[in-house]
């Protein structure tokens, strides 16, 4: 637990002369002159010599929180506080590092999965981080729990790193959570491709192994409410709309909104992890109706699988800090159980798009077909709904 300190009372005074509040403001102006090259750290250090002479400078103050929002993305906090997240790659991390073995470890921000390698028996563990804010704040987390001596901080991304020179040898394990809400966000295929090639021995273990994407069609009014309100104090705000076709729902959004599914999750991509590939990948699949219910939106997650028996979902039953996506329907359609939805789901390697077929003709089916009449699918004009997530 950190030490927790009693409030002193104020006092009246400044604890701070007025050459030392007119110093302050000369490096806040330096501050701002700085160029944001090196990623803000120089600029971080001045605004903190400014807060040293003058704890209460306002100016210092907001461009100091302005700067870390710039380069300290926020999703950063809520991840480390997801306890699940934590103790899956724990596990997995325990699992398959050995001692004596080299552990390449691609996304340090704070070093918490550097550091479970290193306690897990790693000989050594080399771990890259492209933010050099993060990687300074990092080398303390680890210099303060003990591992100095055992991790190495290097401040670049894992692409520019060489055999020999940053490591000194090829990787027995790498490890990496560099995936975002649908996985391939960050990078993750292009980097890993490139870890496991050439700075990872050819038997090397990987930590994730494999991931896939799964589509689901999804039912929830508050949704659609809270993306495509029709109206507000009696206007229409229908042609709005256009600019919501994908849904980027934080974890509170997401608790709030109550998805309610109407059929089992389908897999639309797997990737492996250990032997990347960068080849672009289409697919048209049938989303299927369990039960009567309203489609609002095509859901998609993702299931990672850390170890084969260690897993990480953003799925519908899932807690943690993940974000989800959902994909809306241009208008909401009536299913009854047995029908389903065709989409076509498409990536290139780094981005995923999603079209859902509205009445298309498709190899002489009705794109939305209930199992006894294919006259009777529900939205009265065709339609395709082109989606892209970004």
């Amino acid at each position: 637990m950190p030490e927790k300190h009693a409030l002193q009372p104020s006092s009246p005074f400044q604890d701070f002369s007025h050459r030392d509040a007119q110093d302050a403001d000369a490096r806040v102006l330096d501050a701002t002159l700085e160029p944001l090259t090196d990623g803000g750290v120089r600029s971080s250090e001045i605004l903190e010599e400014a807060l040293a002479l003058d704890p209460h400078h306002h100016e210092a103050r907001i461009l100091r929180e302005r700067l870390h929002q710039m380069f300290v993305p926020r999703w950063h906090f809520p991840m480390l506080a997801d306890a699940a997240r934590n103790r899956a790659y724990a596990e997995a991390i325990a699992a398959k590092v050995r001692p004596g073995d080299i552990v390449l470890d691609i996304g340090c921000g704070a070093g918490l999965t550097a550091m479970l390698a290193a306690r897990a028996g790693a000989k050594h563990v080399y771990t890259c981080e492209q933010q050099p804010l993060i990687a300074q704040a990092a080398t303390r987390v680890i210099a303060e729990n003990g591992l100095s001596d055992r991790i190495t901080v290097i401040p670049r991304m894992s692409h520019t790193l060489v055999v020999g020179v940053d490591l000194p040898e090829p990787a027995d394990v790498v490890v990496s959570e560099i995936v975002d809400t649908l996985l391939l966000g960050e990078g993750a295929l292009a980097t890993l491709k490139d870890a496991m090639s050439r700075l990872a021995k050819p038997n090397a273990r990987a930590i994730p192994e494999r991931g896939t994407l799964m589509a689901q069609l999804v039912e929830s009014d508050k949704l659609l409410h809270l993306w495509r309100p029709y109206e507000a104090e009696g206007f229409d705000l229908s042609a709005f709309h256009r600019f919501a076709r994908v849904a980027q729902l934080t974890p509170n959004d997401f608790s709030a909104c109550g998805l309610r599914p109407l059929g089992p999750a389908t897999d639309l991509f797997q990737f492996d992890f250990t032997r990347p590939s960068l080849q672009p990948a289409r697919t048209t699949e049938d989303l299927s109706c369990s039960g009567a219910g309203t489609v609002h939106a095509v859901f998609v997650s993702f299931e990672m699988e850390l170890t084969p028996d260690i897993l990480l979902s953003n799925g519908l039953y899932s807690d943690g800090h993940w974000g989800r996506t959902a994909f809306l329907l241009d208008r909401p359609a009536l299913a009854e159980a047995g029908d389903f939805l065709r989409v076509t789901a498409q990536h290139d390697t780094s981005e995923l798009s999603l079209s859902i077929h509205m009445g298309e003709a498709a190899a002489g089916d009705a794109a939305w077909m209930p199992p006894s009449s294919r006259a009777a699918w529900h939205p009265t004009r065709s339609e395709t709904a082109d989606l892209s997530y970004h």
